[in-house]
This record gives structure tokens, sequence and C-alpha cells, in this order.
């Protein structure tokens, strides 16, 4: 299975930080927060990557190159300008191929093994990793029913991690440009076609430079 990491945003959210420095290459615990998901993608025996960049992209390539420093082998997505969340998967959809991959935001943390997650179901277009809503989003995005089935309405509620596995037909028949996965998503919840997995262990949603530097604090500790 290939695996693709969002690595394409501004970082409005982490300015200063983010001026000079793309926000995957911001530094956690002595390394780039990239860098993180790179070693527990090959922790799980997931080595082709593919990731998207646009600002400050040839820090990024330069940085991390082929992959192989890290045991992984990376392939490039470039985006003159950022496409989004949908519009950045389907530019990629020639590297990452017709099978399932899964999909991983570049500005979360999450101690999830992925080899632990079970494959898409039959007629499925994804399954997403969901946790508990954290303090800054107390209202959570989706309901996890006992079947295992995530719908866009419904209590209690969960935050979607921004990790998950996603058949391309997801996006592939969109027109291509910039656009958003959250409606397609919520499409595909009302023709039953998204799964759900509750997380329980920790995750950080690295969106400002606060939870940057609380990120750091923990890891280091």
């Amino acid at each position: 299975m290939k695996a693709m990491i969002l690595a394409a945003g501004l970082g409005t959210r982490m300015r200063p930080l983010t001026d000079h420095c793309p926000k995957p290459l911001l530094p956690v615990a002595g390394r780039p927060l990239i860098v993180h998901h790179l070693e527990r993608l090959r922790e799980a025996s997931i080595t082709e990557i593919v990731i998207n960049v646009s600002y400050r992209a040839e820090q990024i390539i330069e940085a991390l190159g082929d992959g192989g420093n890290h045991g992984v082998r990376i392939a490039w997505s470039r985006e003159e300008t950022p496409l989004e969340t949908g519009g950045g998967i389907q530019r990629a959809l020639g590297l990452l191929g017709r099978a399932p991959f899964l999909l991983v935001n570049g500005d979360v943390w999450c101690d999830l093994d992925p080899s632990t997650l079970p494959a898409l179901d039959s007629g499925d277009l994804a399954r997403l990793v969901l946790v508990d809503n954290p303090d800054h989003h107390p209202a959570g995005d989706f309901h996890l029913d006992a079947t295992g089935r995530v719908s866009a309405e419904g209590e209690p509620r969960l935050t979607y991690a921004g990790i998950g596995l996603l058949d391309p037909a997801l996006v592939a028949g969109e027109s291509p440009g910039a656009f958003a996965l959250a409606p397609l998503l919520r499409r595909a919840m009302a023709e039953g076609r998204v799964a759900g997995h509750h997380h329980r262990g920790r995750w950080v949603d690295v969106g400002t430079p606060e939870r940057l530097a609380e990120l750091d604090r923990r890891l280091r500790d």
C-alpha cells in the first residue's frame, strides 16, 4: 500500500514560524514534523510515499530528497498553487495508482500504527481515523455508530484525525483544479460508503505555534 502526505498548504495559522520555513519542516523533538510521519510509515512497512508540495516546495524537496535517508521512496506531486485537499489528491493519482492508499495530513502528529487499520470493505470509499474531540474543537466532525459506520450527523461526535484510507475513486471523477475533500466525504457518508476507526491513543493537530511547542515538550519528555 502507498501513502500520501499532504504538505502543500501555506501554513498561515503557524505564522510567523512559516514565513521562511514550510510547516512540514518545522522542528519537533529535534526532527522536522514530516520526518515523524516518514518514520512511522516506514515502521508500518509503508515505504512508497507521495508528497504534494506547493509553498516553499524546493525547501521540502531539498530536505527529504528521494526519501532514501529515511528508508522510504518519495514521489513528489508539485502544485503551482495549492489545490486544497481534494484537488491535491486528484493531481497525485497518477503517482498513487488505483489501489486504496493511506492519506495523512502533514500538520498532525499521531501515535497510530497504520498497519492496524482494516482494509476498506467492498464498496466503501474511505475509512477515517477519528479521535476524541480536543479542547480547541469540542463539537467534533462526524458520528461513528456502533457498527463502525461514519455519518455527518448524529451524536456523540468525534474529530477527524486527518488520517484515513481512501479509494482513489472518491476524487477521480471530479473536475481538475482546487476543491475540498470534506464535501466528497459527506456525500459518500450519505451513500453509506464511509467506515471509521476510533483511535484512543495520542493525537495532536499541530495547527498553531502553541500546539507545536506543546508537542515538542511532550515528545522530549
